[in-house]
């Protein structure tokens, strides 16, 4: 049922817009439902142990959390509401939400496994290009504004990111759990370790 347009489902409707209007013959009529992201949307604030999500995925085995590698300082998980395929996210394990706060190992660490995951990345995927950096604070767009976190996202020319801009919708074509077990593989990790 994922994937599925607006006029897939409904192709005998008639919306009688004008031409060039969004939904109209020659304009953007195609709807994507994207169901898996209303829990997102809609769901609860973090009221756990911590409220803090890098701080609470640490805790959990691998799989359950999509933990693709940890080090000494670091863990790096896959965005389970990716931008694109291979989106990953890089947090120290303390709860830290600047670079001044983190020690110097912390920064080299954060910097290594970003480096190695650019090149798993990179080999598994063959993007054309990648975005990697912060959002610190949240008008800077950070979706966890106390615990720092460097996002790697894949890109590829012609893309499908307007979508985000124009209709509040990612299109993101592999499952999480295959991403996972790909990213998992090229960095050597074994699926059942943690």
């Amino acid at each position: 049922m994922f994937g599925l347009t607006f006029t897939s489902l409904y192709p005998d409707l008639d919306f009688n817009l004008p031409a060039g209007a969004v939904g109209a013959a020659g304009g953007m009529n195609e709807v994507l439902f994207t169901p898996w992201r209303m829990s997102y949307l809609t769901g609860p604030t973090p009221s756990g142990p911590s409220s803090c999500l890098f701080c609470d995925l640490q805790g959990l085995g691998d799989a359950e959390a999509l933990i693709v590698e940890r080090s000494r300082h670091v863990f790096a998980v896959l965005n389970r509401y990716p931008y694109s395929n291979g989106h990953v996210m890089i947090a120290p394990y303390a709860h830290r939400g600047t670079l001044p706060e983190l020690s110097p190992e912390e920064r080299l660490d954060l910097m290594d496994v970003a480096a190695r995951l650019e090149g798993a990345i990179r080999a598994e995927y063959s993007p054309h290009g990648l975005n990697a950096g912060l959002n610190l604070g949240r008008c800077a767009g950070a979706g966890v504004p106390g615990h720092l976190h460097f996002h790697l996202v894949p890109r590829w020319d012609g893309d499908t990111n307007f979508m985000t801009v124009l209709a509040e919708t990612r299109v993101v074509p592999e499952d999480l759990g295959a991403t996972w077990r790909r990213l998992r593989a090229r960095l050597g990790t074994p699926e059942g370790g943690s």
